[in-house]
C-alpha cells in the first residue's frame, strides 16, 4: 500500500499491547513508520489512535489531549498491580448502606481539577533510568514523586454490590498521564477502603471517539479479503481539525513550504499557541503563534509535503 498518510482509529482487544497493534498495524498497512498517540495497558480494550506515514509527525501533539474512559472500580479489595491482574494483597467487607450515590457523587467533586498523583509501581514511568514495572516484578518497591494530573470530569453511573464488595461504574475525562488505577486507589481510600481498578475501557482520546474506532479483528479480515484499507484512515487536515486554522494566500505558500515566516492578519488567538496553516483545504504545515513589531506572525514547526 503506497503513500499511506493519515490516522487509523483502533479499538484495541484486551489482551494485547499499545506496542502489539503498532506491529500489526505496519504488517497490515505495508508500511514503517507507524506510532500509536497514547499506550493502553494490556487488559484494557478501546480508542487506540495510531499515526501512519506523514501523520506520525502528529504524534507529540495528538497524545498530548484529554482522554475518555469507562471505568469499574472494585471498593474492598487491593491489588499488588492496582488493577485486577494483580495479586490481591488487602480485603475489608465493605458496609455497603455506606456507599451511597450522595456520597460517591460528592467525592468525585472533590476530585475534579487538578490532582496530585503517585504513579503505581507496576506502569512505565522510568525513575533513574529504569522503569518502574521492572523494578516490581523484581519486589523492588521505591518511593515515587507525585505528579499534576487534572481530571475534567467524572460521572458516576451504576453502583452495585455482592459477596461484600462494591462495584462502582463511572465515566472520567482527564488530561494526559492519569492513571484511572490510582484514581481508584485515591477514591476508595477517602471511602475508608482498599480498592482497585476492575476494568477500563477508553472511548475517547484527542478527537477521536469509540464510534469511529474499527476492531483490529475486523480489520485483519478486511485485508484477508482483499478489501482497501486506506478507507478507515482519518486524513492529516481531519485529524488536526481540533486545531485553529489559517488560510494561507496563494503567493504566500511556496514560502510556507519553505519554513518561512508569514503573517497572521485577523487571527485571535494567544501567543506562544500553536495553529494550523492551509492553502484551501491542503495543510501546509503547523505552526507556533509569535509576536513582532508587526503583530502576529506563524513560526513552522512541522511543514508537510503537498501529498498530505
Amino acid at each position: 500500500m503506497s503513500n499511506v498518510n493519515g490516522v487509523l482509529v483502533v479499538d484495541k482487544p484486551a489482551g494485547m499491547t499499545s506496542h502489539d497493534c503498532v506491529s500489526r498495524i505496519r504488517r497490515l498497512y505495508g508500511t514503517k513508520k507507524v506510532g500509536h498517540t497514547g499506550t493502553l495497558d494490556p487488559d484494557v480494550t478501546g480508542v487506540l489512535p495510531i499515526c501512519l506515514g506523514q501523520a506520525t509527525r502528529l504524534v507529540e501533539y495528538l497524545q498530548e489531549l484529554p482522554k475518555r474512559y469507562d471505568v469499574v472500580m472494585r471498593i474492598g479489595s487491593s491489588t499488588t498491580t492496582e488493577d485486577a491482574s494483580g495479586e490481591v494483597i488487602e480485603q475489608k467487607e465493605v458496609d455497603t448502606a455506606s456507599i451511597t450515590k450522595e456520597r460517591v457523587e460528592e467525592l468525585f467533586q472533590s476530585f475534579l481539577g487538578e490532582i496530585d498523583q503517585v504513579p503505581p509501581m507496576y506502569s512505565a514511568v522510568k525513575v533513574n533510568g529504569v522503569r518502574l514495572y521492572d523494578l516490581a516484578r523484581e519486589g523492588t518497591v521505591i518511593e515515587r514523586q507525585s505528579r499534576k494530573v487534572t481530571i475534567y470530569e467524572l460521572t458516576l453511573h451504576d453502583i452495585s454490590d455482592g459477596d461484600g464488595v462494591v462495584d462502582v461504574s463511572f465515566t472520567c475525562t482527564c488530561s494526559k498521564g492519569t492513571y484511572m488505577r490510582t484514581l481508584c486507589v485515591d477514591l476508595g481510600r477517602v471511602l475508608g477502603y482498599p480498592a482497585h481498578m476492575k476494568l477500563l475501557r477508553r472511548i475517547k482520546s484527542g478527537p477521536f471517539t469509540e464510534g469511529e474506532a474499527i476492531p483490529l479483528q475486523a480489520l485483519e479480515e478486511q485485508a484477508a479479503n482483499g478489501e482497501d484499507l486506506s478507507r478507515h484512515l482519518v486524513s492529516i487536515p481531519q485529524a488536526m481539525s481540533f486545531m485553529p486554522a489559517f488560510q494561507v494566500k496563494p503567493e504566500r505558500v511556496r514560502a510556507v513550504r519553505n519554513g518561512l515566516v508569514t503573517a497572521l492578519p485577523g487571527v485571535k488567538v494567544e501567543e506562544g499557541s500553536l495553529i494550523c496553516l492551509f492553502s484551501e483545504n491542503e495543510l501546509l504545515g503547523i505552526h507556533r503563534v509569535c509576536r513582532g513589531e508587526k503583530g502576529l506572525f506563524a513560526k513552522a514547526e512541522k511543514v508537510f509535503p503537498s501529498e498530505v
